[in-house]
Order: C-alpha cells, then sequence, then structure tokens
C-alpha cells in the first residue's frame, strides 16, 4: 500500500492553509510556492477537498482558499478520504460485506481478510486522530513532503 501524491500534497496544502488560518484567504500560487507543488496540481486537488467542506473558495484577483473549518476540527485521515476514497488493504473491504454485499463469496470464510480489516482500523484510527492543529504543533517551521 502506497499514499498517492494526490493524498501527501492535499494534506501538505491544507497544512498550509492551517498555517494561516485566522488570517483570509491563501492565493493558490502562495501555496505553491511555499510547498513546492505544482500551482495546476493544486487546482485539481482543491476540487475533491472543496467538495469535501474541508475548504472554502474565493474568486477573483484578490481570491484564494482558506480552511472551512478550524484546523482542529480536520484530521488527516479526512483530507486523504477526500482525495483518495476509502482506505482498504484489500478490494473486499471496499464493500459492506458485514451489512450482506457479497461481492466476494469468500467474505464469511476468508482466513485473513479480518487481518486486513484490522490493519485498516488501525491506519484509520491514527489518521483520523490527527489534526491539522497537531501537525502544526509537531512541526513548527518544516514544509510539507513533496516527494
Amino acid at each position: 500500500m502506497k499514499l498517492s501524491t494526490k493524498g501527501r500534497y492535499s494534506v501538505t496544502a491544507l497544512y498550509e492553509l492551517a498555517l494561516h488560518y485566522g488570517e483570509g484567504v491563501v492565493p493558490l500560487k502562495t501555496i505553491a510556492q511555499t510547498q513546492l507543488i505544482s500551482e495546476t496540481y493544486l487546482e485539481q486537488l482543491m476540487v475533491p477537498l472543496r467538495r469535501a467542506g474541508l475548504v472554502e473558495s474565493v474568486r477573483g484577483a484578490q481570491g484564494g482558499y482558506t480552511l472551512a473549518l478550524p484546523p482542529e476540527e480536520i484530521t488527516i485521515g479526512r483530507i486523504i478520504t477526500a482525495v483518495e476514497g476509502p482506505i482498504a488493504l484489500v478490494d473486499c473491504l471496499l464493500t459492506d460485506a458485514e451489512a450482506g454485499d457479497q461481492s466476494c463469496v469468500r467474505v464469511g470464510q476468508c482466513v485473513t481478510r479480518q487481518i486486513w480489516k484490522e490493519v485498516r482500523d488501525s491506519i484509520n484510527a491514527v489518521l483520523n486522530n490527527i489534526s491539522l492543529a497537531d501537525l502544526m504543533e509537531r512541526n513548527q517551521n518544516r514544509v510539507g513532503c513533496n516527494q
């Protein structure tokens, strides 16, 4: 399992917005320059983040983006899920097998499914318990990951 650049760059972009929370909108160009991310790519990332209610945009010459919620209310898990979709190590965890979706005929007898579910739940627990505010507190004077 590998997190894509969409997830990593989205966290980085919202980290930058969190640093400026309460100061008004931040131009996309500023985020791009500060965090070393392509402005064009950032534009694409902002669409699902806006749809998920994590950012708000202002159009025009003085436009830009701002967090839609305080940094302590936005978790890393919520950001990643907004751009990547649900975290799952195997396809059968993407369906609601517990609710009766039998897309995999072996769901009830699968030896390893419970292991993958526990791993997924552990990852989600970590990501959903770290907010942008936590990230700011942990990483003062650092920039995001652009590798």
